[in-house]
């Protein structure tokens, strides 16, 4: 199903400018009408990211005429693997100002507009207002939700893309073009459970798949701009890296959406860090006064080494992960295998039925925290978890070790 054009034409293209896009102009679909579409158009980036990356090239490529970038972060080395908007030089830099240097180099028509700052209930109908069109490059659930309702609120469409390992989806969300159209909340009415669905900075994600799924983004963007093609609307593009192949599933309007259903109970926006939950309420009530920190690791690693104090030290992490560095002395058993029953046998005897403290850790603290609370499930009451993990194990004890 085709929609009309989201944006009127501008008024003329310049010489330079028909040069630089012929190859759009003889394409009939697009023409000189579509790409003064691309160039009277105002589209906002959420994230100068993986998915965020190949978007702004490529919509500063196809020339339309403003990009909105919100970005709070700045270039670290783990990102130049997918985000291929920075190099090695903006190692440290601000991604938004990053991205707007390459955005320039790639075409100087393009007018940018930063958005240095964290998305919240604040500020995001500020950022976002004004906009035809959002292309959402977010890696949580809380800003995925808020995301969806602001722009709801303010009847803007918005194309959706998501990454992780070899699998990518992507979709439009536009309840506001058409009756049927359903939105974000009609494909995942509730959030995972805490700690369910790893981060890509827990579990990885091929570098290349952030071009394929953010080139789709931009391809629907561009159909959407101009009202050519059928859009993903009420639709999930499914990608599968591994096996090469792409699926595409119906999204049906949810008639009980909290948000675009019948009688919606969402009418304004939440606390969306308490409607995903950063940990679940078993590993939160686990973790409250059960945390210690990394210089308080150190210190019992001390004791541990003259003999004054015994304890387990566990590593709740993925075996690749642990590959990469690690706190010394410590055992690895990843989450899966508590949350399976396997680990329970093992730690009885590490532990010797209890006689040794348990102490738990993983790359940020998260994880940990789950597995604490399976720990404690279990009757080992007087267990910990290592708040910050890893992470700040490297940052604050052993700088020598890489982070990722």
């Amino acid at each position: 199903m085709s929609f009309p054009p989201l944006v009127e034409p501008a008024d003329e293209l310049t010489i330079d400018e028909v040069r630089r896009y012929s190859r759009h102009l003889i394409i009939p679909d697009v023409g000189m009408a579509g790409q003064k579409r691309l160039k009277n158009a105002k589209v906002l980036v959420i994230g100068a990211g993986g998915l965020g990356s190949p978007a702004l090239l490529y919509l500063a490529a196809a020339g339309v005429g403003t990009i909105g970038i919100a970005e709070f972060d700045e270039v670290d080395e783990s990102n130049l693997q997918r985000q291929i908007i920075h190099g090695q030089s903006d190692v440290g830099k601000s991604k938004a100002l990053s991205a707007k240097e390459s955005i320039a180099e790639a075409n100087p028509y393009v007018n940018v507009v930063l958005h240095e700052e964290r998305l919240d209930n604040d500020n995001v109908f500020g950022v976002f207002e004004g906009y035809d069109l959002i292309i959402d490059g977010t890696d949580n659930f809380a800003t995925r939700y808020m995301v969806n309702d602001a722009a709801y609120f303010l009847k803007i469409p918005y194309v959706w893309g998501s990454i992780y390992r070899f699998d990518g989806q992507a979709s439009v969300f536009a309840p506001t073009l058409s009756e049927d159209a359903p939105c974000y909340r009609c494909l995942y009415p509730e959030p995972p459970p805490p700690g369910m669905v790893p981060s890509c900075a827990e579990g990885g994600v091929l570098g290349v798949l952030c071009a394929s799924i953010g080139s789709i983004q931009v391809t629907e963007a561009i159909k959407l701009l101009t009202g050519i093609g059928d859009p993903l609307v009420g639709k999930l593009m499914i990608y599968d890296a591994l096996e090469m192949e792409y699926r595409k599933l119906k999204v049906r309007k949810d008639p009980n959406c909290a948000l675009c259903g019948t009688n919606p109970t969402v009418d304004s926006l939440i606390d969306y860090e308490v409607f995903c939950g950063a940990v679940s309420d078993e590993a939160a009530d686990a973790a409250a006064g059960s945390t210690i920190s990394v210089v308080q690791l150190e210190h019992m690693l001390k004791e541990r080494e003259e003999g004054a104090r015994d304890f387990v030290l566990v590593d709740v992490r993925e075996p690749n992960e642990y590959e990469i560095n690690k706190i010394p002395g410590s055992v690895l058993i990843p989450k899966g295998e508590f949350l399976n029953g396997n680990a329970l046998g093992q730690i009885q005897q590490l532990t010797g039925d209890g006689a040794k403290q348990l102490v738990l850790h993983c790359k940020s603290g998260v994880r940990s925290a789950e597995t604490l609370a399976i720990a404690k499930g279990a009757g080992y009451s007087d267990a910990v978890h290592v708040g910050g993990g890893v992470v700040a194990w490297v940052n604050q004890i052993d700088p020598s070790q890489p982070s990722y």
